[in-house]
């Protein structure tokens, strides 16, 4: 293992932890404008490693560097006979000690004078920007992270310039496996003489301005003949080439196979280019369906990620990965062969992406999650409208307590799923770069 390696392990690690750290200063922040009272701020889970106290809150590292949490007062309603409010009727049930013991827990930290400094009396938007902040500092972070790499450093950009012109036609199923035989037919492109530096403008005469303009007229034209509009040493002219009929991958989703697709033979001219904060929106939105899709997926994932694990199965390349994982990806990086600059971008772009996809989770509505806290704050706004519009009387808080049973089995199986993530990471890596 190379210093290299380990150097880019540590960066990718630390990187993810001032992820995290900024994460819970996204709730810190707001808790705090709000006057809620805020005992704890913690990176990492387990023994404390080091803390310092700054008024009333503790600020510190935990030695278990998976996450982080900000302990606010007050998370838990009481129980309905000790509330003035009368929150609603108590029941019974095999997880009402349970639930009850979570209460008692939580009342424990309220001191006097703090009625009106805990989390379960604020008003519902209070609670959901301090819950949002979060999951929000990861978006803020991705899209700052992301506008340094576009903006700052460029993005490849496929010019409609011609860079190199396919001499045959290689069946897809070979492609890049061997190179032409003598009685492989030629590309489209080489029988109509388009050479290398001739920029289309246009396809079936109608005019294109960048690359995938021209890519998609082409596929969507399919076989038979058509016209290529170029301009070769400042002179425009026009070709006629017979487009011939290929399964390619598709241009929205490379996993999938476009079926006689029109094929010409030609690979455009890749350029760096700077681009505005436009170019990044509208790749954090390409980038966030993608993320919420996948999210959708986590579970026939994680079946795959068991099979890699005790299979010896390949790592799916786009399944999810841990902190270790992560960090390995990182020293992979840092000791690949690559100019010092493309490692600086990845690694961003990495560190952004991250950032991304665990906003994207905290927003799964579900306990212990923020997006479980963020939909009881809508929850209650939803019920307090309702009320207001009927002219009865206001219900009292959401008592996100009712749901502490699916908390701790989702709890449970975060636990699990990290664990087989590490494991899984430290046994059968995934691999970026082969």
């Amino acid at each position: 293992m190379s210093w290299l390696f380990v150097a880019g392990f540590v960066i990718l690690f630390v990187g993810l932890l001032v992820s995290i750290a900024l994460h819970e200063i996204g709730h810190l922040l707001p808790a705090k404008l709000f006057n809620v009272r805020v005992t704890q701020y913690m990176v990492g889970f387990g023994p404390t490693l080091w803390s310092r106290r700054r008024g009333e809150t503790e600020y510190g590292i935990k030695w278990i560097p998976l996450g982080g949490y900000v302990r606010l007062v007050g998370m838990l309603p009481p129980r309905p006979s000790d509330d003035p409010n009368k929150l609603r009727r108590v029941s019974t049930g095999p997880w009402q000690g349970l639930i009850e013991s979570a209460r008692a827990a939580a009342s424990e930290e309220i001191r006097p004078g703090d009625e009106n400094r805990v989390f379960y009396r604020k008003p519902w938007w209070q609670k959901l920007i301090i819950m949002t902040g979060g999951p929000a500092m990861n978006f803020v972070l991705a899209f700052v992270l992301f506008c340094v790499v576009a903006m700052g450093f460029g993005v490849q950009v496929l010019k409609p310039t011609v860079s190199s012109v396919s001499k045959c036609v290689i069946p897809t199923a070979e492609a890049g496996k061997r190179d032409c035989r003598p009685d492989d037919p030629l590309t489209p492109a080489a029988k109509a003489g388009i050479r290398p530096g001739d920029r289309i403008v246009a396809v079936g005469g109608v005019e294109v301005e960048s690359w995938e303009e021209a890519t998609r007229l082409i596929r969507a034209h399919g076989a038979g003949r058509t016209t290529i509009g170029i301009v070769r040493d400042g002179e425009r002219m026009t070709l006629t080439v017979d487009l011939i009929a290929q399964n390619r991958p598709s241009l929205d989703d490379p996993d999938k196979i476009e079926k006689n697709v029109g094929f010409l033979g030609v690979t455009p001219t890749v350029v760096i280019e700077r681009q505005g904060p436009g170019y990044v929106l509208n790749q954090m939105w390409e980038l966030t369906t993608r993320t919420a899709t996948a999210i959708v997926g986590i579970p026939e994932k994680m079946v795959g990620v068991w099979h890699a694990a005790f299979s010896g199965e390949r790592r799916d390349p786009n399944g999810p990965i841990g902190i270790v994982g992560a960090g390995r990806i990182g020293g992979e990086i840092a000791s690949s062969e690559i100019p010092l600059e493309n490692k600086i971008v990845v690694f961003i772009n990495l560190l952004a992406g991250l950032n991304l996809a665990v906003g994207m989770f905290n927003l799964i509505p579900l306990l212990p999650l923020d997006g479980g806290h963020i939909a009881g704050a809508i929850w209650e706004a939803i019920k307090r409208g309702i009320a207001r519009l009927l002219r009865r009387p206001t219900p009292g808080y959401v008592d996100v307590a009712k749901a502490l049973p699916l908390t701790y089995v989702m709890a449970l199986l975060l636990l699990i799923m990290g664990g087989l993530l590490i494991y899984a990471d430290l046994v059968n890596p995934v691999r970026i770069l082969g």
